[in-house]
């Protein structure tokens, strides 16, 4: 069945999809074991917009968890699930009370559209069922970058927490950390310093240094964030931190987090946790892009078709050379 038979109305701008239609979504049936399939989707209401998909992300951090089984306990957490919450599209048509027209593009942060299905987090399908007040418009001209906007608002939401300290150093060189970077050095900020251990990964720096951790002689950071999910790092950057210096854990870590008292309480270290990023978070990312204080380029450099969306999660999780892999969803019914 095609995605879109609309119902006759004489309103097109607000053509509403019969009650049954269906689309092509990601499914991991179980981990490692995923494919496109063909699902139903929750018929639209008032308040709802159908996305046709453009272009999805990929995410190596929480995404990378679900397609490996290693995701711990989680809200809504199990198989089978369309993941993804990196996308972009083309609102298709809309409820009376959605509030967004028809013909806008939109960054859409995940759906919970496919019945039995579980979205977690819903976005890698060819089209979306979701509230209308959960997506954000987003600029024309920033065609497939706009599905950055989430690792942008998370980088935000860490960097923007009440009372936090600007980071002087950022721990990791993938996309968040990049996002980190620039957001501080957008803030108005000094360039953070930035570690990364993969010579592959330290190239493409945007006006702040660059070191592997063993290059690095300081010990005395008042702010390091870590974006490397690796929860035995901590002793490691306690090392590094001046008295009464903060770590701010902006990754997603699936293994318990440890560390070793002595040495954090010798500095009287602190620890911050930094939560999922908020709608505030989004439109403030959204106004630095608008107004060319935060570039979003760059950072995408591997592009598979959705009907290849089986090898281009391979690659994304194993191909240290990718950043960020999308998913061409245009032309997919």
């Amino acid at each position: 069945m095609n995605a879109f038979h609309l119902a006759e109305t004489p309103s097109l701008s607000r053509a509403r999809p019969l009650v049954n239609f269906d689309t092509l979504a990601v499914v991991l049936d179980q981990p490692e074991q995923l494919q496109l399939k063909r699902l139903d989707l929750s018929p639209p209401g008032e308040e709802d917009v159908v996305v046709d998909v453009e272009w999805s992300g990929i995410s190596t951090g929480t995404e990378r968890l679900l397609w490996s089984g290693l995701m711990p306990q989680f809200p809504g957490m199990g198989y089978p699930l369309v993941p993804g919450y990196e996308s972009v599209g083309r609102v298709a048509s809309a409820g009376k009370l959605a509030g967004i027209p028809v013909g806008e593009r939109v960054f859409v942060p995940g759906a919970r559209c496919f019945g039995e299905v579980r979205g977690l987090f819903g976005g890698a399908a060819a089209h979306l069922v979701v509230p209308g007040s959960r997506v954000v418009a987003v600029d024309e001209g920033l065609e497939e970058k706009a599905i950055l906007m989430a690792l942008a608002a998370t980088a935000y939401h860490a960097l923007a927490a009440p009372g936090a300290r600007r980071p002087d150093l950022v721990v990791g060189h993938g996309v968040l950390g990049r996002l980190l970077a620039r957001i501080a050095i957008a803030d108005g900020g000094e360039p953070p310093m930035v570690w990364e251990q993969n010579p592959q990964r330290a190239e493409g720096a945007m006006g702040y240094p660059v070191l592997a951790p063993q290059d690095d002689p300081r010990h005395d950071y008042r702010a390091i964030y870590d974006v490397s999910g690796d929860a035995h790092i901590l002793d490691s950057l306690i090392a590094r931190l001046a008295a009464g210096g903060e770590i701010i854990l902006a990754g997603f870590y699936s293994a318990p987090v440890a560390f070793s008292f002595p040495p954090a309480f010798m500095r009287e270290a602190r620890l911050r946790v930094a939560a999922e990023w908020r709608e505030s978070d989004l439109q403030a990312v959204k106004t630095l892009i608008e107004a060319g204080r935060l570039s979003l380029d760059v950072l995408i450099t591997h592009r598979r078709e959705a009907t290849d969306a089986e090898a281009a999660y391979r690659t994304a999780f194993t191909d240290p050379s990718c950043l960020k892999m999308i998913l061409d969803w245009r032309g997919l019914a």
